[in-house]
């Protein structure tokens, strides 16, 4: 009789055991791999303070019993997976110049399109800089244009004479020392600019990324003025002593102050200047003087955005890839810079005691015609 006992003993634990699903899984897990497990990746082994403690969705090995205490099973979450974000690419457009622009028909020479690059990643700010890589225009220098939108004379020299009524649609530009045309180094810098910008989430439009575009100074600036918050041409001086970087600031002449558009932009323009200046010489980059020198340039007298040719360095200077790269990172802090303190919106500006300092007074020294060979 005890036997018969124990034998209906041993039969109810068994029958209990399976109710609560402790059934032997051994051969189940032999035949087939749950789908949920990957087999082709190593697990890594966990920390040593939670090597025992594997959180198993409770469905999937068949505890869903709610008779099982909660501290019996860890809770199940099911993983979750960050979907990837792939950035976009800057939106690439031809911008023609539209006959309709104010001083459109002052050009003589625009059948090239410029490039506009809208900015399409995550720190895209809406603020569109015109990186304008000086000369470049084959046959430019064949036509000529007024040196004003009111066709007054010019009130200082440079490639142009003092007291001129027209120039040069666009000059050819200078050899380096070593023969290098300067119009290929200003397009090598004007790219490094241009992606430096676009890594920052500025809109870029280049006005020229190829040897040759027709486009001459008026066209250029004119899409800058439509197309751009601020407008940045680069250049090397003529001279031959490794002078260092300086910008074309706005003659201080009545005459020419009281001119539209410039009487709209002047100071803004020389704002754009310093603080190119304060960038380059944060990285570095040697400065000629003060930093600016005044000159009466078509650039600036037919400009409506703040514009500014910026001269970094002549024609000894070294413009390896490497000082280029200097160039370009120094230039896109000094644009950082200016818009922090003159923000497309107003309502994002740094406060006054935040900014930087600005750079020192600005010369008004008057350049020599052999000096210059921006129009």
């Amino acid at each position: 009789m005890k036997r018969y006992k124990k034998v209906i003993a041993l039969t109810l634990s068994a029958a209990m055991l399976a109710g609560c699903g402790f059934t032997d899984r051994r051969s189940e897990e032999a035949e087939s791999t749950p789908s949920y497990i990957d087999t082709t990746t190593p697990t890594p082994t966990p920390p040593e303070s939670v090597a025992e403690s594997v959180t198993v969705p409770a469905d999937k090995v068949g505890l869903a019993d709610s008779s099982i205490p909660d501290s019996s099973v860890a809770a199940a979450v099911e993983p979750t997976i960050e979907p990837t974000v792939v950035p976009q690419e800057p939106l690439i457009e031809d911008k023609m110049l539209d006959p309709n622009y104010e001083f459109a028909g002052e050009s003589q020479v625009h059948t090239d399109p410029a490039k506009l690059y809208t900015n399409r990643y995550a720190n895209a700010n809406d603020i569109t800089v015109c990186v304008n890589a000086g000369h470049g225009t084959s046959g430019g220098d064949n036509y000529r244009t007024y040196c004003h939108p009111d066709h007054t004379a010019k009130v200082t020299g440079g490639s142009t004479a003092e007291g001129a009524i027209k120039a040069t649609a666009i000059a050819s530009g200078m050899e380096f020392a070593d023969g290098t045309p300067e119009r290929a180094v200003t397009l090598a810098e004007a790219l490094l600019v241009r992606d430096e910008l676009l890594r920052r989430g500025y809109n870029v439009l280049m006005i020229r990324e190829t040897e040759d575009v027709q486009l001459d100074n008026i066209a250029r600036t004119v899409l800058a003025n439509n197309l751009a918050d601020c407008h940045i041409a680069i250049h090397w001086d003529s001279t031959d002593w490794d002078k260092g970087a300086y910008y074309m600031s706005v003659p201080q002449y009545e005459s020419y102050l009281s001119m539209y558009p410039v009487s709209e932009t002047w100071q803004k323009s020389n704002a754009l200047g310093d603080k190119l200046i304060e960038g380059l010489q944060a990285n570095n980059v040697k400065i000629f003087e003060s930093g600016s020198m005044e000159m009466d340039l078509t650039q600036t007298s037919y400009s409506k955005v703040p514009s500014i040719d910026i001269e970094l360095g002549d024609k000894t200077s070294d413009h390896s890839d490497e000082a280029l790269a200097v160039l370009s990172k120094g230039l896109c802090d000094g644009i950082d810079l200016y818009f922090a303190a003159n923000p497309k919106n107003p309502q994002q500006a740094v406060p006054a005691e935040a900014e930087s300092s600005a750079a020192g007074d600005q010369s008004t020294e008057a350049v020599p015609a052999e000096e210059t060979n921006a129009n």
